[in-house]
């Protein structure tokens, strides 16, 4: 298993990079590998949480220009002003 904890940069459908921290695992089951976790913006706000209704085609970039597509599975509210959404991701890994 290969792990990514640090900076990250969720890219919305029209281009909007949201900054935050995110962490990350592969994992392999019944020979397929896959990836995700979980990403907590810096802010959230309305826009962030109306562009995760529709998540097909968000991106996450990590340091280095890496960049992977994924999905938003759900988002949780943590505390009055921050969410954690859970993550699963599509094709190959940043990481």
């Amino acid at each position: 298993m290969t792990t990514y904890s640090g900076p990250a940069r969720l890219i919305l459908h029209d281009g909007t990079s949201v900054a935050g921290m995110v962490s990350l695992s592969t994992n392999q089951n019944r020979g397929i590998n896959g990836w995700g976790g979980k990403f907590r913006p810096d802010q959230a706000s309305a826009e962030l949480r109306d562009a995760t209704d529709a998540s097909d085609g968000l991106k996450l970039e990590l340091p280095y220009d890496q960049i992977g597509e994924v999905t938003v599975t759900s988002v949780r509210k943590l505390l009055a002003t921050q969410i954690l959404m859970s993550l699963v991701g599509r094709g190959p890994s940043p990481f």
